[in-house]
């Protein structure tokens, strides 16, 4: 699968990330599942494409959508879609609501590539994703991705296959973000937020909303020394004082610093801990209004999870206040209880910039300056369009899928006088209703043959009955 020979040697970082996704060492777990050896081969898929492991469908852990309902859902988003430019400017605030609901699932790719920007960012780099793809990659981040690939949702049918064609995509994807970025190159917690992406898109979009993701939403995450998800471990700390301030206190405490339970958490935008249904719903919100939905999400859980003294009682330790936060009860992971708890808690953009500024200046005064300067972060979508305003040409759909139309074909010479008898019988009925009633009828057809009934060599339609933003995924 590689374009080059596979490298020796691993970046530190690397090795500190695998003690931070793996936190116990041991055999590597693959998002919350120990890599399957022997995989059913006809086991059921559920509605998500999961065949097992943590992320399969439970009635439990999803809200059930009235068909009607999601039909009217799709069909505002469409509308949205359609005039995005001016539904940003003018009706945001109708857009987040919409995103809290849940975006329809058979628009969800598109509506991400949209709310992050990726549409335009593909559009104002035509080419850049195939050239980079035609590039072999450095040897030492294609060797530790290829390792990688296969611990990434094995229960998923897209990615459960040695090879096949989601793992194909992922490695694709992961040595693109490489290349375009060598200063970073590759970082662990990657991989299951562009397998995420890609079980909603194509590669090539979902490298572009991976590159926003990675320099927008959470810039610096996923560089050498970890040092802005260090900062956000501490911005959490802050924050769950004010939120839960009984869970403060129990993990203060026991010594258990922020970056020991939540860099999982935020590197993989929960990807890897909460039932599907609620990963969806969460980063739906996420993608639409920043990474203060990330916090919500964690002070949710640790208020729910050592947020009062009847919780703390199996909680005595540091290790069983570890074991506490890897299983947390599965009624407050549910999808409809997170999303209004999230809704519910206020923490603002204001409050997470005021506390970073804060614990900024706290850390250049323990640790110095941040080696890794990284671009401001952007709350949501809005924040994005506003900072790189679009063109109309870049949010314009354009046609990829070409779907041949019947009439494209040259009829034989049967069908041909079939048609021309059938044409020339219509029109005879409606002269004679339009003689009897006494009145023109406007809309007559022309006498003319149809252009489309005359023979012509065979050729492709040019036209395409779907958008650029793939609607075999409606």
């Amino acid at each position: 699968m590689a374009k080059t020979k596979q490298g020796n040697g691993l970046d530190m970082r690397v090795s500190a990330e695998k003690h931070v996704v793996n936190k116990h060492g041991s055999e590597p777990e693959v998002n919350g599942n120990a890599v399957p050896e022997d995989k059913p081969v006809d086991k059921p898929v559920d509605k998500y494409g999961f065949t097992g492991g943590a992320q399969q469908y439970s009635a439990d852990s999803i809200v059930e959508i009235p068909i009607d309902v999601l039909r009217q859902r799709e069909a505002k988003w469409l509308e949205m879609l359609n005039s995005w430019d001016k539904w940003m400017a003018k009706k945001h605030k109708k857009i987040k609501e919409r995103c809290q609901k849940g975006i329809p699932p058979s628009l969800r790719g598109r509506a991400w590539l949209y709310l992050t920007g990726g549409k335009v960012k593909r559009e104002q780099n035509k080419g850049k994703f195939q050239e980079l793809d035609d590039q072999p990659g450095d040897p030492k981040w294609v060797d530790i991705i290829e390792r990688d690939l296969h611990r990434q949702f094995p229960f998923h049918e897209m990615f459960s296959a040695r090879g096949g064609h989601g793992q194909q995509d992922l490695f694709r994807v992961l040595k693109a973000y490489t290349l375009h970025r060598p200063e970073e190159g590759y970082c662990q917690a990657q991989a299951p937020v562009a397998a995420v992406l890609l079980m909603h898109m194509p590669a090539e979009d979902a490298f572009w909303v991976l590159v926003q993701i990675c320099e927008k939403y959470l810039p610096g995450y996923y560089s050498k020394g970890l040092e802005a998800i260090q900062l956000d471990g501490e911005i959490l700390r802050a924050l769950s004082k004010k939120v839960s301030p009984v869970a403060y206190r129990h993990l203060e405490n026991q010594n258990l610093g922020p970056i020991l339970y939540m860099t999982e958490w935020f590197m993989c935008a929960f990807s890897r801990t909460l039932p599907w249904a609620s990963v969806l719903r969460v980063w739906d919100m996420f993608l639409c209004e920043g990474v203060k939905i990330l916090f919500r999400v964690a002070l949710v859980l640790l208020k729910y999870t050592l947020g009062s003294q009847e919780k703390l009682k199996n909680c005595q330790g540091l290790y069983e206040t570890m074991e506490q936060l890897k299983a947390i009860p599965p009624q407050y992971m549910q999808e409809g209880f997170l999303a209004h708890e999230i809704m519910e808690l206020s923490v603002s953009e204001r409050d997470i910039e005021k506390e970073h500024r804060s614990q900024l200046r706290l850390w250049k005064d323990g640790h110095g300056e941040l080696h890794c300067k990284s671009p401001p972060r952007m709350h949501g979508a809005r924040a994005v369009m506003a900072a790189e305003p679009p063109s109309r040409q870049d949010l314009k759909q354009r046609p990829t899928i070409i779907v041949e139309s019947p009439l494209a074909f040259v009829p034989d010479e049967e069908k041909m006088a079939d048609n021309q008898k059938s044409s020339v019988k219509r029109r005879f009925k409606q002269d004679k209703m339009i003689k009897e009633e006494g009145r023109v009828n406007p809309y007559l057809p022309s006498t003319e043959p149809s252009p489309l009934l005359t023979a012509h060599p065979e050729q492709g339609s040019t036209n395409s009955l779907s958008s650029t933003e793939h609607d075999t995924y409606l």
